[in-house]
C-alpha cells in the first residue's frame, strides 16, 4: 500500500501538472505571436521535460527500493526459519538426554545429533557474517599458490557429511599436471562446497555429481556438474542475485538463505575470475569456476609468503 500511495502521489503531483504545462507550452508555441510567448513556451517545455525526468527517476528508485525491501523481508523470514530448525532440534535432543540419562545408545545418538545441528547452525551464522564482511568491503583474501587437486580434495572432505545423508555418486576428473593457481584457499574451497551443496539439493534421483578441472594457457576451469532438472536460461543471471531463489514462486522444498551463489560470484570476481553456468531444463547444470593462472591484476611473480587482497566490492 505504501508503494501504491507513492506512485499515485507521483502521478497526481508530477505527471498531471507536467501534462498541463506541456499543453500550455505547446499552445504558446503554436498560437503565440509575440516573442514573449515563444520564449515562455520554450521555458515551459524545458521545465516539463525536467519534471517528467525527475518523476521517472524517483519512480525507478522507489521501485528498486521496494524490491530490495521485499527481498530483505523474505531473507529475514528464511533465515529465521533456518535458525529455528537447528535450535529446535538442539532443544529436543537436550531434553531427550535429560529424560534418558544412563541409556548409552540414546546418549550417543543425541550427542551425534547435537554435534551435527550445532555445526549446521555455526555454518549458517558464518555464512551470514561472511556476507556482511563482503557487503561492507572488509573481506580480505590471502593469496598464495595452491594445487587444484588439493582444493578439490578439501572441498569434497567438507562436503562429505552432507553426502553421507544420502547415497551420492560423486566422480572427480582432474587433468594431469595442472599448474597451481593463485588464490585464497578457504574462499575457493568454500565456493566449491557451495556448488557441491547446490548440486546435492537440486540433483536428480539418484544424485550424480561430477567434478572436473582443466586449464589452458591463461585460465583454470573447475566444473561441478549435476543431473538435476536444470535451470531455464532466463534465470541464469538472476540466480547470482543475493537472496534470490528459483523456487521462490513455488512451494519451498529446499532449505537455504539464497546467498550461496552470490558469495561464489563475489569470491571469483575478487580473484579476477568469474563463475559460469551452463544449464537447460532436463539436462542438469554445470557451474564453472574460472580462475586466472597468473596473479590478478599483474603478471609479476608472488613474493614469498601469502599476499593480502582486500575486496572492496563485487
Amino acid at each position: 500500500m505504501g508503494y501504491r500511495r507513492i506512485v499515485l502521489s507521483l502521478l497526481y503531483l508530477g505527471i498531471v501538472p507536467a501534462l498541463l504545462l506541456l499543453a500550455v507550452g505547446v499552445a504558446l508555441l503554436v498560437f503565440g505571436e509575440a516573442q514573449f510567448n515563444l520564449l515562455m513556451g520554450i521555458l515551459i517545455l524545458t521545465f516539463t521535460g525536467t519534471l517528467v525526468t525527475g518523476v521517472i527517476l524517483v519512480w525507478m528508485f522507489v521501485r528498486k527500493e521496494r524490491n530490495v525491501s521485499e527481498l530483505q523481508a523474505d531473507f529475514v523470514s528464511k533465515v529465521s526459519h533456518e535458525l529455528r530448525t537447528p535450535l529446535t532440534s538442539i532443544r529436543m535432543f537436550t531434553e531427550t538426554l535429560k529424560l534418558r540419562r544412563g541409556d548409552k545408545a540414546t546418549e550417543d545418538r543425541c550427542i551425534e545429533a547435537l554435534d551435527r545441528e550445532g555445526a549446521r547452525l555455526q555454518g549458517l551464522i558464518d555464512r551470514l557474517l561472511d556476507w556482511g564482511r563482503m557487503e561492507s568491503g572488509m573481506r580480505t583474501f590471502e593469496l598464495a599458490e595452491h594445487r587444484v587437486e588439493e582444493l578439490i580434495d578439501e572441498a569434497v572432505s567438507a562436503f562429505e557429511p552432507t553426502r553421507a545423508r544420502r547415497d551420492v555418486d560423486l566422480s572427480i576428473d582432474v587433468a594431469a599436471e595442472l599448474q597451481p593457481v593463485v588464490c585464497d584457499r578457504p574462499a575457493i574451497v568454500d565456493a566449491l562446497v557451495n556448488l557441491l551443496s547446490n548440486a546435492y539439493k537440486y540433483g536428480g534421483n539418484p544424485r550424480e555429481i561430477r567434478i572436473s578441472a582443466m586449464a589452458d594457457e591463461t585460465r583454470m576451469r573447475i566444473q561441478v556438474h549435476d543431473n538435476g532438472q536444470g535451470i531455464e536460461r532466463r534465470e541464469h543471471k538472476r540466480i547470482f542475485l543475493k537472496f534470490y531463489r528459483i523456487d521462490d514462486k513455488l512451494k519451498r522444498k529446499q532449505d537455504g538463505s539464497g546467498l550461496g551463489l552470490a558469495i561464489v560470484q563475489y569470491v571469483l570476481r575478487a580473484h579476477s575470475g568469474r563463475v559460469e553456468v551452463d544449464s537447460a531444463p532436463g539436462h542438469g547444470s554445470t557451474f564453472s569456476l574460472v580462475l586466472p593462472l597468473r596473479r590478478p591484476v599483474t603478471d609479476r611473480l608472488l613474493p614469498e609468503g601469502p599476499t593480502t587482497l582486500t575486496a572492496k566490492g563485487a
